[in-house]
């Protein structure tokens, strides 16, 4: 019985050791004095440089946010940009601190590569750009069409699947970058482009006249983005995943960058939780007890950064549709902070 005892207590202490050996990316940050955040080599709404070179974007958020949560400085940061095929990479080798830009959650990626998904900050969907000189309106009026896509992603795959689902005939002309593919699909190498429908209504935009091609009403798959951290540090994943949730949080408590000062002195229980003036949930974290205000007042709740971005106050447009919350139709949802 004392033996029992004392070997599960030896594995319960190297079980601790090891976790505080792997808890490191935080405390890496923070001696650092910068977030080094993975973001795509530019998606507009998503993340690109503006015309005075700062990035900006729905995934740059995430980063300025995480950043304000640690430093109260949402400028902190280092903006790596990342192809499709290199991105994975990056994030194992530990040359970014977290991938931002707009990967799919899948079971292969989860549990091949070493790394975890954070939470969904985007449900997406693959979808089919033409040209409205082709007349096409349905995906299924495809067959025999050649297709632009890009390699590293999920779309091969949903492409063949969807076309051998319906018996129709194609041919795929890959290219490793988004520009290359978008810009052979303007030259008129391929007849369609295909990516998640965000990244269709990003790519129009850098096309020479947007209005010329049309999104098919087609959603050949389920595209759940998110952020990614590596395997191994639990304290980092969390940090990560409550910067996201807190931005949906504030949304549904109606807590925005403009009011964040002023709901900070309510008396109300759960607010002066989520605050840190009652109790002590953010050092929970590793962070400061203001850790929420931080990120909000840095980035705004997550419906603001949604339509300042991509959706009805951005150059995209596009409807919130499943990113709505969850009490307004759509299914976006986060955990509850107590």
């Amino acid at each position: 019985m004392k033996r029992a005892t004392l070997m599960f207590s030896l594995a319960l202490a190297a079980g601790l050791t090891a976790q505080g050996a792997s808890a490191q990316t935080l405390k890496t940050v923070k001696d650092r004095g910068m977030l080094s955040c993975g973001v795509t080599q530019g998606l507009p709404g998503f993340s690109a440089p503006d015309d005075k070179g700062n990035w900006v974007g729905f995934d740059v958020d995430l980063c300025r946010g995480i950043a304000a949560a640690i430093f109260n400085d949402a400028t902190k940061v280092k903006y790596v940009p990342l192809s499709a095929k290199d991105r994975f990479t990056a994030l194992q080798s530990g040359e970014i601190d977290v991938l931002s830009r707009n990967t799919t959650w899948t079971l292969s990626r989860d549990a091949s590569l070493g790394v975890n998904f954070a939470g969904i900050n985007y449900y997406d969907g693959q979808g089919f750009l033409v040209r409205k000189s082709l007349k096409v309106n349905s995906a299924l009026e495809l067959n025999s069409a050649s297709i632009c896509l890009q390699t590293g992603t999920t779309n091969e795959q949903n492409v063949a699947d969807y076309f051998k689902g319906n018996n129709m005939k194609y041919e795929v002309i890959a290219f490793s970058t988004a520009d290359e593919t978008i810009k052979a699909y303007e030259s008129g190498r391929c007849d369609v482009f295909t990516a998640d429908i965000s990244q269709l209504y990003a790519e129009r935009l850098k096309l020479t006249v947007p209005a010329d091609h049309a999104v098919l009403p087609e959603v050949i798959s389920k595209e759940p983005l998110g952020p990614l951290v590596r395997h191994g540090d639990d304290q980092w994943l969390d940090v990560v995943r409550w910067t996201l949730f807190a931005m949906i949080n504030a949304e549904e408590l109606g807590i925005t960058q403009k009011n964040v000062d002023e709901q900070a002195k309510s008396d109300k229980p759960e607010l002066k939780r989520i605050f840190g003036t009652d109790g002590n949930l953010g050092e929970t974290l590793g962070l400061t007890k203001d850790w929420f205000a931080r990120i909000i007042r840095a980035t705004g709740n997550y419906g603001e950064v949604f339509d300042r971005n991509v959706g009805a106050g951005s150059k995209l447009g596009i409807s919130r549709g499943l990113n709505q919350l969850w009490n307004k139709g759509g299914i976006q949802y986060a955990p509850p902070i107590r």
